[in-house]
């Protein structure tokens, strides 16, 4: 046996599996244990360490060493990177296609993608608008409306649904308050009690953080409500209550905007729902913070015109 012999440059995993076949003859029955799991796994070096792969073949790491010498690598580091830069250059469609979505090409045009973009953005907010539970809505918007206490929790993409329907209950006199880190979330989730609600966003429904913020808050007996794509998540099962958007499966990927769209929905008419739950409150509350920022807001150009011009009048009659 010559295991010094030369073998062709690196090769795609498939092609590994190939050469791995070439080579069975010239094994011994200990390498053969390697082959016989890469053959029936060939992407299982990018799984583990040498040592991990020699433990799921019932050899040594050595063995593992002589086994890809014998295939054409100087040794295992090599033969690992051979497969990841291989896997990763024809895979590069597949990539594409788990990240950014089906419906969408490399090549679309910028009218075909945002063509595509708004035929999935309307279908899920038509489709979330029609499974809506407006009774669970009513319900939910009186328990906030009269709660000494609200937290939102969300992480990532989330967070900022969480932020921003914080802030707009707030405006309207809701004692809420959003978090994405999750030990301050579970500091504040600890101390709620039966007249507190706590509300946990996950498109997923299986963010780990957002999980055990809206359980805690929920053993700490606050109400505890899950807005999530996925009525089946952890999130749901969780929560006392659900509410359940609808993103067209076929456009859904981790970052796609129509999940956050239908979300952003279902928080605005949240906010609305509690915002009429009583009208003079909110009202006042609206008018006072309108009065505070008003000075910190840019005058229309309109209205600068008209002074100036209303200032050059002044200033002729005045001449």
């Amino acid at each position: 046996m010559n295991a010094s012999r030369p073998a062709p440059g690196p090769a795609p995993a498939n092609g590994a599996v190939n050469r791995i076949r070439a080579r069975l003859p010239e094994m011994s029955s200990a390498m053969r244990k390697v082959a016989a799991l890469l053959i029936e796994d060939p992407n299982a070096p990018l799984e583990g360490s040498i040592g991990d792969l020699a433990e799921r073949a019932g050899t040594s790491a050595a063995t593992v060493t002589r086994f890809c010498r014998l295939i054409g690598y100087p040794g295992y580091a090599a033969f690992r990177m051979s497969i990841a830069t291989d896997l990763g250059r024809t895979d590069a469609r597949e990539t594409w296609t788990t990240d950014i979505g089906r419906a969408f090409g490399p090549d679309d045009s910028p009218s075909a993608v945002l063509s595509t973009l708004l035929n999935a953005h309307g279908r899920s907010l038509k489709e979330t608008a029609a499974v809506m539970d407006l009774e669970l809505m009513q319900q939910i918007s009186e328990r906030i409306a009269g709660s000494r206490h609200v937290d939102i929790y969300g992480v990532g993409g989330s967070a900022v649904l969480a932020e921003e329907l914080q802030a707009r209950l707030y405006r309207i006199g809701i004692n809420a308050h959003h978090w994405a880190e999750v030990h301050a979330g579970l500091t504040s989730a600890s101390i709620q009690d039966d007249d507190c609600v706590a509300l946990g966003i996950s498109n997923t429904g299986r963010t780990l953080e957002t999980l055990q913020m809206l359980r805690e808050a929920r053993q700490a007996g606050a109400l505890t409500i899950a807005l999530s794509n996925n009525p089946r998540s952890p999130l749901v099962e969780s929560a006392d209550l659900a509410i359940i958007t609808s993103v067209y499966e076929h456009f859904l990927q981790p970052d796609d905007l129509s999940a956050k769209h239908v979300q952003l929905l279902v928080l605005d008419l949240l906010y609305l729902l509690v915002a009429q739950q009583n009208f003079q409150r909110s009202t006042t509350n609206l008018a006072t913070t309108a009065v505070a920022v008003a000075a910190h807001r840019q005058p229309h150009a309109s209205g600068r015109a008209h002074q100036g011009r209303s200032a050059a009048t002044t200033s002729v009659k005045g001449g």
